[in-house]
């Protein structure tokens, strides 16, 4: 855990970072989740990032890599995510299966560092919050133990804090069943470090962005299937897969944008009951 990266800025300008999240890749290309071939969606999300052709100095991916805790789901990620000239860090979601996950993305170079310095002003911190077996997460006394030293290292650094599971409500109840379970003591390490005001989700299959104890909590849409808000039981929505971009400024400012395929060709089976 004690692992860091350092990305240099460009000439001290801004740093651009891409979200990529909830992808759930089969052993099979042919596979689908809910109706979505999950390697086709990924595969559309790819292309059309490359063709914004929009600089950025990293990637992250927060989790669900793999649907079905295969080695080749993992290549697949590997096969699509090397495509993109930039590195990329990751951290599990609770469908992933670490030892499969860790093994097949390190043999293929693929950064495992969970603090990353980027520039002279700003660091990302990535939290493994899976409980292995099951939806909710939970963040151990070792991660939040990491977590505090993390920060105290570099209190001056404006921080983005990574992590699969949701802290607050999303307005989703079914979906907050499975939310991260122990936020009260994320938010009591946190508040020692008030340049760490920003966190960054998966695993809710939708675009959020609200305000928790001050601080700015952001998670995405899947590059596949995607879950509608605001909704008491399970509920698929008809938006498209999509990505997030985000701008960390020198000043300490965030700015942010979501985009979606504009393709309607990946429409899920609206009639599925569960995953």
């Amino acid at each position: 855990m004690d692992s860091l990266l350092t990305l240099p800025a460009r000439d001290g300008s801004d740093i651009r970072i891409l979200q990529i999240t909830d992808t759930h890749l089969f052993a099979g290309k042919h596979q689908s989740l809910l109706g979505v071939n999950t390697w086709s969606s990924f595969d559309a999300v790819l292309d059309a990032i490359e063709a914004q052709q929009q600089h950025y100095d990293l990637i992250i991916a927060t989790g669900d890599l793999a649907q079905d805790h295969t080695v080749e789901a993992y290549q697949h990620f590997v096969a699509g995510i090397n495509r993109l000239p930039k590195p990329c860090v990751w951290l599990p979601g609770n469908h992933d299966f670490q030892p499969a996950m860790v093994d097949t993305l390190a043999d293929a170079g693929i950064k495992s560092d969970k603090h990353v310095l980027l520039g002279d002003h700003w660091q990302l911190v990535l939290l493994d919050s899976q409980v292995f077996g099951v939806p909710h997460g939970m963040l151990s006394e070792y991660q939040l133990e990491w977590l505090h030293t993390a920060l105290s290292k570099y209190p001056e650094r404006h921080t983005l804090v990574l992590l699969h599971h949701h802290p607050l409500a999303s307005g989703c109840t079914w979906l907050d069943q499975h939310s991260l379970r122990n936020p009260h003591q994320l938010e009591a390490v946190l508040q020692h470090f008030p340049r760490a005001r920003n966190l960054v989700c998966g695993h809710i299959h939708q675009e959020l962005d609200l305000d928790w104890h001050g601080r700015r909590v952001m998670a995405s849409p899947s590059t596949c299937v995607q879950f509608k808000p605001h909704c008491t039981n399970f509920t698929i929505d008809t938006l498209a897969p999509g990505w997030r971009w985000f701008t960390l400024q020198v000043d300490g400012t965030l700015q942010t944008e979501v985009n979606r395929l504009q393709s309607d060709m990946f429409r899920p089976d609206l009639d599925s009951e569960g995953y």
